[in-house]
């Protein structure tokens, strides 16, 4: 369960948490996504925040599901996206083989290293065999609340070690980048890009 505090961050600063997001220029990151993706694939975006990538992915024409855990940042995602959005925490997930890829974007990142492993174990259960995730963290070693929010970070080095704990997943691709969004350039991320394994 995602701290309430989180939840509650979300529900009051979801205008302009919005307007800080929804237009930010993503498509490298999303097209690396999506390269690795069936073209009809079918995506979960996994707290879809303004709704900016479900769009991005339901233009290029595949089948997406939108959730997102904070109801007004539905009720935004819904607006901008034109789509259903529905409110679902990441603890709620119980999809079996259902997704070639599922992307979480700076969205799991708010939850307890225990509770992530379980919700890690949940994404490897929905995606299809060689389906990919996409997820972002904050890049360091802290974990706590910061600014009204729950953040769990990471360095290559600490999620390569914590990664290699789960069964099922493998990293196909990790890498660095700036905050894209205005006046957050020394904020730095932790890209990852994993593959589940064939349990054969």
């Amino acid at each position: 369960m995602i701290p309430n505090e989180t939840l509650k961050y979300y529900d009051q600063n979801a205008g302009s948490f919005v307007a800080g997001t929804v237009d930010v220029p993503f498509t490298d990151i999303q097209d690396r996504f999506l390269a690795l993706l069936p073209q009809d694939g079918k995506i979960l975006d996994f707290g879809c925040g303004s709704g900016r990538d479900a769009k991005y992915f339901h233009e290029k024409g595949f089948a997406v599901d939108a959730v997102d855990g904070s109801e007004e940042m539905c009720r935004y995602a819904r607006e901008h996206t034109g789509m259903p959005v529905r409110k679902m925490l990441f603890t709620e997930l119980t999809a079996v083989e259902k997704y070639d890829g599922i992307w979480a974007c700076s969205s799991i990142l708010h939850l307890p290293l225990v509770e992530l492993t379980d919700v890690f174990k949940k994404i490897i259960r929905a995606l299809k065999t060689e389906g990919i995730l996409y997820t972002s963290f904050k890049y360091g070693n802290f974990a706590g609340m910061r600014n009204g929010r729950y953040f769990t970070d990471f360095t290559e080095e600490s999620f390569e070690k914590y990664i290699h704990g789960i069964e099922g997943i493998r990293i196909k691709m990790l890498w660095i980048t700036d905050d894209v969004r205005l006046n957050r350039g020394n904020e730095r991320w932790l890209n990852t890009i994993l593959q589940k394994m064939d349990s054969h």
